[in-house]
Order: C-alpha cells, then sequence, then structure tokens
C-alpha cells in the first residue's frame, strides 16, 4: 500500500457513464461462451407496478426494495427467470429446474448498473440461491472478464443484448466484515491485513477502481489451524473508468481506514512488499496460462471508449508519475492504459 493523505479520501458525487458493447466485443462474447440465447429481460423486469422495503434477517431496511408486479406479467417473469437460471448454472437443461421456483424478485436503485436481485427456491429442500439481472454496461463485463483470468476466483455471467447476468458471490460485505468481525477476539488480524495488501495489488495491476467496503466481499474458509480469508469484488462498474489513480487504491477511501490501520500496526514494509510481490508473480502465471483469451480480450478492450477522455489524459500523467516512467504516453484507450498497467507492474516477475 502506497502512502496515503488523510485529507484526500476519494469521493464519487455521481453515476458513472455506462458504455454500450461493441460489435467486436460480442463476438468475444460468444467466442468464449458468454454470449446467451436467455430472454432478454431487463426492460421487463423494470415495470413492476409497485415496492416495499426488502428487510435483513434481524428486521432493518436494506438498499433493496422488493417488487411486485401484476399476477399475469409475474406468472411470464418468474417461467423466464427461471429459464435464465438454469442457463447460468445448470447449461440450460430445463427438466432438472422443474422443482425451482423464484420467490423473490428486489430492485438496487443504488447501483450503476440498476440491478435486480432474483431469489431461486428448490421446493425439495427450501434452499435458496441468488442471481442478479442488470443493464449490460461494457466497463462492468469487462471487469468480469479480468477478474476470471487475472483473479483467483472464477465468476459465472452471461450477457444478451442489452441484458447482463451475474451469479452471486456468497462472502460478507466489506462493511459488515469491518463493523463486526474486526471487533472479535478471534479474528486473526495477520492474515486479514495481508489479504488485504494482497487484494489491494490485484485492484491496482489491472485498474479495477471504487472499492469501498460495500463493494467488495470477505470469505472465510475454515483451515486445520487457523481459518483463511479472502477478499473478492462484487462491482466492476469502475473497470478503467475514474481518471485519477487514488481511485484504484482501496485504501484511499474513507469507509476502510480500519483496514489501513490494520496493515500499518501488523506489517512492516518488507513484508508488505512480499505479499505484494507474491500476487504480482501468481497473476503473470495466470497470465501466461490465460494468454490467448486475455490477448483477445485486450483488442476489443483497446479498441472500445470505456472513459471520457479528460480521465484517460489525467490517468496516464498520473501512472507515469506513479511509476516514474513514460510508458503510458502513447495510450489512446483504457485497454491500452490496462495492457501498460500489467507490462509494468510485471516486468520484474
Amino acid at each position: 500500500m502506497t502512502e496515503r493523505d488523510h485529507n484526500s479520501w476519494n469521493v464519487i458525487s455521481k453515476r458513472k457513464t455506462t458504455y454500450p458493447v461493441s460489435d467486436s466485443f460480442r463476438s468475444y462474447l460468444k467466442t468464449y461462451g458468454r454470449e446467451s440465447t436467455m430472454p432478454n429481460i431487463y426492460r421487463d423486469l423494470c415495470h413492476f407496478r409497485e415496492s416495499f422495503p426488502c428487510l435483513d434477517p434481524e428486521g432493518n431496511e436494506t438498499l433493496w426494495q422488493t417488487v411486485v408486479y401484476p399476477s399475469f406479467e409475474m406468472d411470464h417473469l418468474k417461467d423466464r427467470l427461471t429459464e435464465i437460471y438454469a442457463q447460468l448454472k445448470i447449461g440450460g437443461n430445463m427438466s432438472l429446474a422443474e422443482h425451482l421456483r423464484i420467490d423473490r424478485i428486489d430492485f438496487g436503485q443504488f447501483g450503476n448498473s440498476r440491478p435486480f436481485r432474483i431469489r431461486v427456491r428448490n421446493q425439495f429442500n427450501d434452499n435458496y440461491d441468488h442471481y442478479y439481472v442488470k443493464k449490460a454496461d461494457a466497463s462492468r463485463i469487462y471487469g468480469l472478464e479480468l477478474e476470471y483470468i487475472l483473479s483467483p476466483n472464477r465468476i459465472n455471467f452471461l450477457t444478451q443484448q442489452e441484458t447482463l447476468v451475474e451469479e452471486h458471490i456468497a462472502g460478507i460485505p466489506g462493511d459488515v466484515f469491518i463493523r463486526d468481525y474486526f471487533p472479535r477476539p478471534d479474528l486473526n488480524r495477520v492474515r486479514i491485513a495481508k489479504e488485504f495488501v494482497k487484494f489491494n495489488m490485484r485492484c491496482f495491476i489491472r485498474l479495477l477502481g471504487d472499492m469501498r467496503a460495500v463493494n467488495y466481499v470477505v470469505d472465510i474458509t475454515p483451515d486445520f489451524e487457523e481459518v483463511q480469508y479472502r477478499v473478492r469484488p462484487i462491482d466492476f462498474d469502475y473497470q478503467s473508468y475514474a481518471g485519477r489513480r487514488n481511485m484504484y487504491l482501496s485504501q484511499f477511501f474513507q469507509d476502510n481506514e480500519p483496514v489501513v490501520q490494520l496493515v500499518t500496526e501488523l506489517l512492516n514494509w518488507p513484508t508488505i512488499k512480499q505479499y505484494q510481490k507474491e500476487e504480482r508473480t501468481l497473476i503473470a502465471s495466470r497470465l501466461r496460462l490465460g494468454e490467448r483469451r486475455f490477448e483477445a480480450l485486450l483488442q476489443c478492450m483497446s479498441e472500445d471508449e470505456l472513459a471520457p477522455a479528460e480521465n484517460l489524459l489525467n490517468l496516464r500523467d498520473e501512472l507515469n508519475r506513479h511509476h516514474e516512467t513514460d510508458a503510458f504516453s502513447t495510450c489512446e484507450s483504457m485497454g491500452e492504459m490496462v495492457r501498460t498497467q500489467l507490462e509494468v507492474m510485471l516486468a520484474e516477475v
């Protein structure tokens, strides 16, 4: 993690621009099995008649609203939503989905992609699963693909025209983890600090921004002696969009301040550098394994407009200063910026 000015927290004051999926990117998505024949349903989901607050298990209001449709529309929506879930999870085999029912539909006005959260119930055992239907945005889809290629996490999603469907990423929301788990005496603080250093590196190296605490989750896995923690992003809207370097560094978001304090207290600089090098080495290995797919993705990304021109120019200058280089000076798109960022940061791996 880099030095931080406590008076210069990142602030996001307006919704980002949504970018359409280009023809070349659509061709890439078809080639790699992301484009689906599922129903293009996002626009129909927007036609709900009323809504009411969705409560958490403790009875508190959340940012979600449960939405209600006329009965004849809901019956039609449920059939199509079940079909989409089958395509996402079981290859579209509807014979294995006869016992599945759409239990609830929630809407989130808070996100750039204005998501719908679909709750699916297994009638045999009352088990629930969720997935999300969102307005397709090229920035977010590029972010999802880069997460799939470069991170230790696999993520499943499908696209169709203006609709994007994503599986649920399980974990404890970052803000809840900081609030409820940090005070616990059994928390392994050193492992948490280590994981956040590595998470910060994963985001910065591929220029994934806006990693406020509400935009990632913490996955906790019991190990034979202790527990392991993994931090996973759940919001990819700011993939290569922001024009400031600090937007791609999670320590510059105020709600991550307790995490930064933990890293500062428990890890010295040689240890931080070791963890950063470990993560760069792993990313370089994944990049070699997925080189053909990555090159095809970056070819599309380099041709697409994914951010305002002023964001590109400003970020280009800031990354040149940060890395003490002029390697970014010739970048004419955010896709080229991502490529150069990876080349610069993996040069010594």
